[in-house]
C-alpha cells in the first residue's frame, strides 16, 4: 500500500508540476511541424513550376500554330522554322534552371494543323529530403490549333479581258484553291506548299463559300426565284412591221393576147414593097382598184388595140451584083388584141429599231428553275425565233444623273437608286422598279454603229439581219454563274467551279461588289439561308474583293444597264467613258461602306501591275482597316490568299 501511495504520489506531483513539460512538448512536435513546413514550402514550388511551364507550354504551341498560318510544319533550331519558333517562346516563358529546377525537356509536334506541346522538369525537394522525398517531376503538356468559327466567305473576282493576259486567271484559280486547303485543311489537287493530307473537312463548324466573278455584268439570274425578275422588260430591240403609210410600187404590162379578127400572111414575091396601109386603134377600159387583206393596192385595166390594112416587109438575096429583092405581105381584117397594165404598191416592211418592251415570263419555269431561252418575234422579217438567256441580269431603276457629272452623286446614295440598296426584296405589292430583268443580247440592237454604215441612226430600215449590228456580236460577257454560299466538305465540287471561270469584257466594279453582298447579306434577297446557321448559331462573314486593274467601261458595253449610249438610264446625257468610269468609281466607293456597315470584313487584293496608284488609292479605302493586300504575280497572289485564311481562323487552345 505504501508502494502503491508512492507511486501514485509521483504521478499525481509530475501532473500538478508543469516546469519544464514546454521543452518536451517542443521535442515531441518538432518532426511533424518539419513535415508541415517543409511540405508546404515545396509543394509551393511544385505548383509556381508547374504553372510557369504550363504557361510556357502554352506560350510555345500558340507561336508554333500562329507561325504555321496557312502553310505546314517545319522543323529545325535556329533557322525560324515553326519548331524552332514554338521552342524560343518556351524558353522565353521558362529558362532552364527557373526556381532551382533541375534537367528540362520540352518538345513541340504538329498534326492535321494541331500543334502538340509536352514539357517536364526535375524540381529538388528541400525540407522533405528529411522524409526521404529528394525530387519530384513535373510535367505539362499543351495543344493550339486554328478553329474556325461559322464563317461565310463570297469571293468576288475580276475575270475581265486583262486576266487573260500573263495567265493572270491561272493564278486566281491557283490561289482560290489554296485559300480553301489552308482555311479547311484539306487537300486538293494545287500543289500550295507543305499542303495538308485530309481528303474531306472534319470542321464542327459550319464554313460556306461563295462566288461572284465579275466583268461588264454578273450572272446571277437564274440564282434567283422566278418572282424576283419582271414580266416585262424593256430593251433596246427592234420590231418589223409596216407603218401604214410607206409602200413598195410595182408597175406591169402583160403581153398581147389575141382577141378576135384575122392577120394573113402570103407567100414572098419578087420585087420592091409598096407603102404599108396598116393602121391601129387603142381603147383603153375604166381602172380598177383591189385591196388585198395584207394592204396591199393592185390598180389595172385593159387595153384593146384593132388593126387593119397591109403591112409589106422586104428582104434581099444575093451579092451586089445579083442582087434580088422580095416582098411579104399581110392582110390585117380587124386583128384585135389586149393587154392588161397593173400597178401594185405593196406595204413596205421594215425593221423598227427602238426602246421595246418584250414579255419575258417565258423564262420562268416555277419557283427557283429556269427556262434556258425565250420564243421571241425579233427574227428575220419579223420571225420568232428563240432567243437564249445565260443568266445575266439587267439592274432594277437606278438614279438618272442630269448634269453631266454622275461622280459626284454617290454620297450619301440617292433614295431613287433601287439598285444600290443591297437588301430591298421584291414582292408582289413592290413597285414594279424593284425588280430585275433578264439580259437578252439575242434579242438586243444596236441603232447606230460607227463601225458599220449599215446599222441606220434612224431607226428604221429594210435591211435585212445584219450581225454587226445586234447584241449578240458586240461587247457583251456575260461571266460564269455565281454561286450561292455553299459547304464545300470535300474539295471536288470547289475545284470544278475554280477551274471553270472564263474571261471577257470591261471593267465594271460596283456590278461585282453590288451581288457579292447581296448573295451574303443576312437581311436581303437571301435573308433565311444567311441569317444564322441551321442550329440558329451567329455567322462571321467575309468578303474577298480581288481585281487586276482600273475601272475600264464605255457606253457600247451592253451592261446591267443596257447600251448605255441608247438607254440612258443612268445619264440624261451621253456619257463619256472617263464620266461613266467616274461614276462607277463613286458608286464602288458607295458599296464597300455599305458592305463594312453590314458587318461584313471585307478584304481587297490588288492583283499584278496594271492598277494605278488612284485605284490603289480607292481600292485601300475601300477594304477593312488593315485588310488590304497587293499581290505582284501568281505566288504572292497564292501568299496572299493563305495569309487571309489564317487571318479568318481563330487560334484557340484547346488543351
Amino acid at each position: 500500500m505504501k508502494r502503491m501511495r508512492g507511486k501514485h504520489s509521483f504521478l499525481t506531483r509530475l501532473r500538478h508540476d508543469t516546469a519544464g513539460n514546454t521543452i518536451a512538448l517542443v521535442a515531441a512536435a518538432i518532426i511533424p511541424l518539419a513535415g508541415m513546413i517543409g511540405g508546404a514550402v515545396d509543394m509551393s514550388r511544385l505548383y509556381l513550376v508547374k504553372t510557369r511551364m504550363q504557361q510556357a507550354c502554352d506560350a510555345g504551341a500558340l507561336a508554333g500554330r500562329k507561325a504555321m498560318g496557312g502553310g505546314g510544319w517545319t522543323t529545325g533550331t535556329n533557322n525560324g522554322s515553326t519548331e524552332d519558333t514554338a521552342n524560343k517562346l518556351f524558353n522565353a516563358n521558362f529558362v532552364t534552371g527557373a526556381y532551382g529546377t533541375g534537367t528540362l525537356i520540352n518538345t513541340f509536334e504538329e498534326s492535321n494543323g494541331t500543334v502538340t506541346g509536352t514539357a517536364s522538369v526535375i524540381v529538388p525537394m528541400t525540407l522533405m529530403r528529411i522524409f526521404n522525398m529528394t525530387e519530384r517531376n513535373v510535367s505539362v503538356s499543351c495543344t493550339a490549333k486554328m478553329e474556325i468559327p461559322n464563317t461565310d466567305v463570297m469571293f468576288v473576282l475580276d475575270v475581265t479581258g486583262s486576266m487573260a493576259t500573263d495567265n493572270k486567271i491561272g493564278g486566281l484559280k491557283s490561289a482560290v484553291k489554296c485559300f480553301y486547303e489552308s482555311l479547311l485543311r484539306v487537300n486538293t489537287t494545287e500543289v500550295c506548299g507543305n499542303d495538308p493530307t485530309a481528303t474531306s473537312s472534319t470542321t464542327t463548324a459550319q464554313i460556306r463559300m461563295g462566288f461572284v466573278p465579275y466583268s461588264v455584268n454578273v450572272n446571277v439570274g437564274k440564282l434567283l426565284p422566278n418572282a424576283f425578275l419582271a414580266d416585262d422588260w424593256a430593251y433596246d430591240s427592234r420590231r418589223y412591221g409596216w407603218d401604214g403609210v410607206t409602200y413598195d410600187t410595182n408597175n406591169s404590162a402583160s403581153n398581147w393576147t389575141y382577141v378576135s379578127g384575122s392577120a394573113v400572111t402570103g407567100n414572098r414575091y419578087e420585087g420592091t414593097c409598096p407603102s404599108n396601109t396598116k393602121s391601129s386603134s387603142d381603147v383603153t377600159s375604166p381602172t380598177t382598184t383591189t385591196t388585198a387583206p395584207d394592204g396591199t393596192i393592185t390598180t389595172s385595166y385593159t387595153i384593146t388595140r384593132t388593126t387593119t390594112g397591109m403591112e409589106y416587109e422586104s428582104s434581099t438575096s444575093g451579092g451586089w451584083n445579083n442582087r434580088k429583092y422580095y416582098c411579104t405581105a399581110t392582110t390585117y381584117t380587124n386583128y384585135q388584141e389586149r393587154q392588161v397594165n397593173s400597178t401594185v404598191k405593196s406595204p413596205h416592211y421594215a425593221y423598227t429599231y427602238e426602246r421595246r418592251t418584250l414579255n419575258v415570263s417565258g423564262l420562268k419555269a416555277g419557283g427557283d428553275t429556269w427556262n434556258n431561252s425565250i420564243p421571241l418575234d425579233v427574227g428575220t422579217a419579223g420571225a420568232t425565233t428563240n432567243v437564249v438567256w445565260k443568266g445575266c441580269i439587267e439592274e432594277r431603276h437606278t438614279y438618272q444623273n442630269t448634269d453631266g457629272t454622275p461622280g459626284d452623286e454617290w454620297s450619301p446614295v440617292p433614295a431613287e437608286a433601287l439598285d444600290m440598296n443591297i437588301d430591298l426584296v421584291p414582292t408582289a405589292t413592290s413597285t414594279y422598279n424593284s425588280f430585275w430583268g433578264p439580259l437578252l443580247n439575242g434579242a438586243t440592237w444596236a441603232r447606230y454603229n460607227w463601225g458599220y454604215s449599215n446599222c441606220t441612226k434612224s431607226g428604221r430600215t429594210t435591211s435585212s439581219v445584219d450581225t454587226s449590228c445586234n447584241a449578240s456580236s458586240s461587247s457583251v460577257a456575260c461571266p460564269t454563274e455565281a454561286r450561292k454560299l455553299t459547304t464545300y466538305n470535300t474539295p471536288g465540287p470547289f475545284e470544278s467551279y475554280v477551274n471553270s471561270l472564263s474571261t471577257g469584257g470591261n471593267t465594271y466594279h460596283d456590278i461585282g461588289m453590288l451581288w457579292g453582298a447581296r448573295l451574303m447579306s443576312p437581311t436581303g434577297i437571301f435573308a433565311s439561308e444567311n441569317a444564322f446557321t441551321p442550329a440558329g448559331r451567329a455567322i462571321q462573314r467575309h468578303l474577298i474583293f480581288m481585281t487586276d486593274g482600273d475601272t475600264n467601261t464605255t457606253n457600247t458595253d451592253y451592261s446591267a444597264y443596257g447600251i448605255g449610249y441608247y438607254s440612258r438610264l443612268q445619264a440624261q446625257g451621253n456619257l463619256s467613258d472617263t464620266q461613266m468610269d467616274n461614276m462607277t468609281d463613286a458608286r464602288t466607293a458607295a458599296l464597300c461602306t455599305a458592305i463594312k456597315n453590314m458587318n461584313i470584313t471585307l478584304w481587297v487584293i490588288s492583283y499584278g501591275s496594271g492598277v494605278g496608284t488612284a485605284t490603289e488609292t480607292r481600292l485601300e479605302n475601300c477594304a477593312s482597316p488593315g485588310r488590304y493586300y497587293k499581290a505582284s504575280d501568281g505566288a504572292a497572289l497564292i501568299a496572299r490568299f493563305r495569309q487571309i485564311a489564317s487571318e479568318i481562323s481563330e487560334l484557340r487552345l484547346i488543351n
